[in-house]
């Protein structure tokens, strides 16, 4: 579906390339071997090719049933199975799918930053967005316990101080602040001295 649009050229060209260019296609064969092993660990099936390229990802990913598959192991029920029993070969079922599983995404605690617009796959407007996206779930479910990959996320760390505590703080002049101890301007001098002769 993606040759429906007209040809790129001039500046919309270089924007393309530009993105295309930061594709990595070793950060998209991580995710579809992480697909296909939290899919089939779950008794769906996965991905039938891990390869990373770009062409591969986008068959693998455009009719939205391994997005949908991917979604209800994150967050149960996000897409109705009856959807994903067989795949449609209508546009708008397949970008609805897709859609979905940015929903559940966005549910699961992607950010907003880190997910896809549904044209960035299914017209391979930026195939590397959707790479983003998949490493930030894989990173997500691996703090949820589920299997994963990436570094590990931070926890909060909430720290309650009492009113005391507060009050004691106030008094204290901050070492980015400066010190008011050991050091003073007498006898600085900047600069030549003015002579007056007489």
């Amino acid at each position: 579906m993606a040759n429906s649009r007209a040809t790129k050229s001039g500046l919309a060209l270089e924007s393309q390339n530009k993105i295309s260019n930061k594709y990595e296609s070793e950060s998209a064969e991580k995710c579809l071997i992480w697909m296909k092993e939290i899919l089939e660990d779950n008794g769906v099936e996965g991905p039938s090719c891990t390869s990373g390229d770009q062409k591969n990802l986008y068959e693998q990913l455009k009719n939205g049933i391994l997005l949908g598959r991917l979604a209800n192991v994150l967050v149960p029920g996000a897409v109705n199975t009856k959807k994903l029993a067989a795949p449609s070969g209508l546009a708008f079922k397949q970008m609805e799918l897709i859609g979905q599983f940015s929903d559940a995404c966005d549910k699961f605690g992607v950010p907003q930053t880190e997910r896809f617009q549904t044209v960035d796959l299914f017209e391979q407007v930026n195939l590397n967005q959707v790479v983003i996206c998949l490493s930030s779930a894989a990173r997500k479910a691996q703090g949820k316990g589920m299997k994963g990959f990436g570094p590990k996320e931070s926890e909060a760390n909430v720290r309650n101080f009492s009113e005391e505590q507060l009050k004691a703080g106030q008094g204290v002049i901050g070492l980015q602040m400066g010190s008011n101890k050991g050091a003073s301007q007498a006898g600085q001098n900047f600069g030549k001295a003015r002579h007056i002769v007489d």
